[in-house]
């Protein structure tokens, strides 16, 4: 390497100009480069060989026949954890192996006749370089932990106000619902409904429904709330009746709880049975198929008439129950901690 006559610094071949334009344009990439140094970091390469490993024993372990349904399920859930962590690691360990022959291939080409091939080179190796930031990222955001019910099914209910809106708000509660069931089927999950209360008039009381799948709480966690919708009357009314029509309905979702999560005790339960209300034909009028359930420490009531069978309305009604008391549980402790965070501010 040396100085041009005018001062300005001359690369002595085509190599050193195009590293010295890949140099140049990585300092643009800050966000780039702080992936990959921590992707070089010793300690990090170290846990992720751990987490490797650890793949590749988990799913050794799932095809052996020795292990029982509890162990089976536990195993899944951790090899679903590390595959796309496993998946990415591979995959940037193939890219920079990639990269290493390519920069090989570049000194023995280090001359000016085969320019063309070397320049094609350098092209795939920024390619490359590209895909190996980007691998990098998707790695990082794969090792920040999860919330702790991320992965868990949900509960969601719909209600309309009970005391303000009237039809338009009954209406309003049913197009949410189908909204949320239309995006239940986008993101190809399962929507079951638990419990449905039409209004007279089209629109929905109160509704509840099942949500299970990928990530589902991750991503509806943060729905619940009340919503309010406005009405305002068409043209051509006195004053009096042209005033905006206020209106509100609520959205509830809960984490649904694993079956060993929370303990109910069957003496603590009334089961009451009735008969189910709203479309079935003539079976809704002869059985008493619809079940309500009530936890009697608490208060808490549910209740399903959305199967035929008492059995199964019983074993959704129970389902409910638990991810309700499940909810109190959840609440009790984040008061507990904003509790704490307010004595220490």
């Amino acid at each position: 390497v040396g100085l041009h006559s005018c001062g300005f610094w001359r690369p002595k071949s085509l190599l050193d100009m195009a590293r010295f334009t890949l140099s140049f344009n990585s300092r643009h990439r800050k966000k780039h480069q702080d992936s990959r140094t921590l992707w070089k970091h010793e300690a990090v390469q170290k846990y992720l060989e751990t987490l490797s490993k650890e793949y590749q024993q988990v799913s050794h372990l799932l095809n052996a026949d020795s292990i029982n349904d509890f162990e089976q399920r536990t195993l899944r859930r951790r090899c679903a954890d590390l595959s796309p962590i496993a998946a990415a690691f591979q995959e940037i360990k193939e890219a920079e192996r990639e990269v290493q022959e390519l920069e090989t291939m570049c000194r023995e080409l280090d001359s000016r006749d085969e320019k063309q091939l070397l320049e094609l080179a350098l092209e795939e190796k920024e390619t490359l370089d590209k895909k190996t930031n980007m691998l990098c990222r998707k790695l990082f955001q794969l090792l920040v932990p999860k919330e702790k019910h991320d992965r868990s099914p949900v509960i969601l209910e719909v209600t309309a106000g009970r005391t303000t809106g009237g039809d338009i708000c009954q209406q309003f509660t049913k197009e949410i619902f189908e909204m949320y069931q239309n995006y239940a089927d986008y993101k190809r999950w399962n929507f079951d409904v638990v419990n449905y209360t039409p209004a007279e008039i089209g629109g929905l009381h109160h509704a509840a429904a099942h949500i299970s799948g990928d990530d589902v709480y991750r991503h509806l966690k943060y729905e619940g709330g009340t919503h309010r919708v406005q009405r305002i009357p068409e043209t051509g009314l006195s004053s009096r009746m042209q005033r905006i029509h206020t209106g509100t309905m609520s959205v509830i979702v809960l984490p649904q709880p694993e079956e060993v999560d929370v303990k109910v005790d069957p003496k603590d339960l009334r089961i009451d049975t009735f008969r189910a209300k709203g479309a079935g034909g003539q079976h809704v009028n002869k059985t008493d198929s619809a079940v309500r359930i009530v936890h009697l420490p608490t208060g808490l009531a549910v209740e399903c008439q959305q199967e035929r069978s008492q059995q199964m309305n019983k074993e959704i009604a129970l389902r409910t129950l638990r991810a309700k008391l499940y909810q109190q549980i959840i609440e009790k402790q984040l008061s507990q901690e904003q509790s704490a965070r307010k004595l220490q501010v």
